[in-house]
């Protein structure tokens, strides 16, 4: 069994200000993406599901199909749209944002039968990130409510730019997630590493602290489960103008009805991403030094 990488692009980076799972960051115009279904390739992944929007689906489908990856792993599309609810539900007059990145996973529903691991495709999680959730996903053929993560230190996932968002981790001592909470104004200060809450008071946090960055591995019952949480999130939240259905919600939900249980694996990748403009020269430098490096 070869499982299957869900690759989150239906995002068009409003803070950084254009497509940018597009922008070719690497040596020779490489997006950041090519990278993950590299190392996706590597690890034995066979096939990668891009959840992208009509709006740009012919330009993004132009670049990332199977023979610019030279026909190495399947290639598949699904989209994400406003409307793409359940049955008995509609989007709210005047809503522009989308529903969140647990419902960008719903989208792929139908074309995903085996256990799946899911990314951004904006953020660069390195190649042993790709084999240990590789070498875990293969262990899970027919097994349910079996999930998974990789964790990543906090204080290798921040901006020199700006504030970040990260789910915060909490494990027990067997390994396995206890729940995750999303702080969603994290930066760098004179204190150390701080979050701001919603009545912007600072507050501290580890700077080993394991977060997640949205390198999740699942079975595919969460579908079914995720989907039927959704329609409870809609029910209260629906008519919202900015709610949105967060993967961590629906994680926190299943750990604490005993559903599921998330294994935390750990990795000796270095995590990097562009969420500001201001990143890119960082992240073009240090996809040439693991080009030198013989990596890529």
């Amino acid at each position: 069994m070869k499982p299957t990488l869900l690759v989150l692009a239906a995002g068009m980076g409003s803070r950084y200000g254009g497509l940018k799972q597009m922008d070719g960051v690497g040596p020779q115009g490489q997006a950041i993406l090519d990278y993950s279904v590299t190392d996706a390739i590597r690890a034995g992944f066979g096939k990668v599901v891009f959840v992208i929007r009509h709006s740009f689906a012919d330009d993004f489908k132009k670049v990332f199909n199977a023979e610019h990856f030279g026909n190495k792993i399947e290639v598949e599309y699904v989209f994400q749209e406003l409307d793409c609810l359940p049955e008995g539900f509609k989007v709210p007059e005047g809503r522009e944002k989308p529903w969140g990145t647990n419902h960008a996973i719903l989208m792929a529903k139908e074309v995903i039968h085996e256990p799946f691991a899911i990314i951004n495709a904006d953020d660069f999680y390195g190649g042993d990130a790709f084999k240990v959730m590789g070498d875990h996903l293969r262990t899970l053929e027919g097994a349910e409510g079996k999930y998974c993560m990789v964790g990543y230190k906090l204080e290798n996932t921040l901006s020199e730019n700006g504030s970040v968002s990260r789910g915060v981790c909490e494990i027990d001592a067997n390994g396995l997630l206890i729940g995750m909470t999303e702080r969603t104004a994290i930066m760098r200060t004179e204190n150390g590493i701080e979050y701001k809450d919603a009545d912007d008071t600072m507050h501290p946090l580890a700077a080993d602290a394991t977060v997640s960055m949205n390198l999740f591995g699942f079975t595919p019952d969460y579908f079914a489960k995720s989907e039927a949480l959704f329609v409870d999130f809609l029910k209260e939240r629906g008519t919202e103008m900015k709610s949105e259905y967060y993967i961590p919600m629906a994680v926190n939900t299943f750990l604490a009805n005993g559903s599921a249980t998330m294994t935390v694996l750990h990795t000796t990748a270095q995590w990097f991403g562009v969420t500001y403009k201001e990143d890119r020269p960082s992240v073009v430098a240090r996809l040439k030094a693991l080009h030198d490096q013989g990596i890529y």
